[in-house]
């Protein structure tokens, strides 16, 4: 249901509205525009090399955000009128690509952290059960709270805005999703951090004697993951 209103008193939503919107734009600008100039090398150096795995996550990532960057634009320009279920669909598809991409980036993580703990499969038969067991609830909830969500079209002095409300605990339920993909990146970076510490410190006590320094160091740690990452 459409709702319409000449009142004043919705001025400063309209005005804040209309700055995130111009905010909104510009981000997509930023990220197309990196997307044009980083095509070239894009094509060079990922197109046309051997595929993996990571390959697949790297393209899936960047395109899918493109997209999130033109949904976004699309659902938030004040002068474009949306039905309320073109509103709920383009809601809905923001938040399920928010999730998907959230989910590939931990994937991508998890492999990152296998490299750094030099494939030990026990640091990666925890991660991977941390890691399902975070997103399965994610995605539980996210699908949950988008279940309870209503969207309704607001005219305001001649500004199109989507609001969005919820039958049950939408808020509670995303703020849950949150919490969780927190814990797992902190749980992330504290076994990056770990790690790294624990290579250190290895490095400073055998240093001297077989003259190994700390950029030596940050040099094995990029090739074992560029090496990780080709294979």
């Amino acid at each position: 249901m459409t709702y319409v209103s000449n009142d004043p008193s919705w001025w400063p939503e309209i005005n804040w509205y209309i700055l995130f919107s111009y905010w909104i734009v510009v981000a997509g600008v930023v990220v197309v525009y990196d997307w044009v100039l980083t095509l070239g090398q894009e094509i060079e150096l990922i197109w046309r090399q051997r595929w993996s795995l990571m390959t697949v996550l790297y393209l899936t990532i960047r395109y899918m955000g493109i997209l999130y960057s033109v949904i976004n634009v699309l659902k938030t320009m004040p002068s474009v009128s949306l039905t309320d279920a073109v509103s709920i669909i383009m809601y809905s598809a923001v938040s399920w690509i928010n999730t998907a991409l959230t989910a590939m980036l931990g994937v991508i993580m998890v492999a990152r952290l296998h490299a750094m703990y030099k494939g030990s499969r026990t640091m990666l038969m925890i991660l991977v059960i941390i890691f399902l067991a975070v997103n399965i609830a994610c995605v539980v909830m996210a699908a949950m709270a988008l279940n309870d969500t209503v969207a309704e079209e607001f005219i305001l002095s001649g500004v199109y805005m989507c609001g969005y409300g919820d039958d049950g605990n939408e808020q509670l339920l995303f703020s849950m999703v949150w919490i969780l993909n927190t814990v797992w990146e902190v749980l992330a970076l504290c076994l990056s951090v770990w790690i790294a510490v624990k290579h250190f410190r290895g490095i400073r006590r055998f240093g001297p004697s077989t003259g190994s320094t700390i950029g030596d160091c940050f040099r094995v740690l990029i090739q074992s993951h560029v090496l990780y990452f080709a294979r």
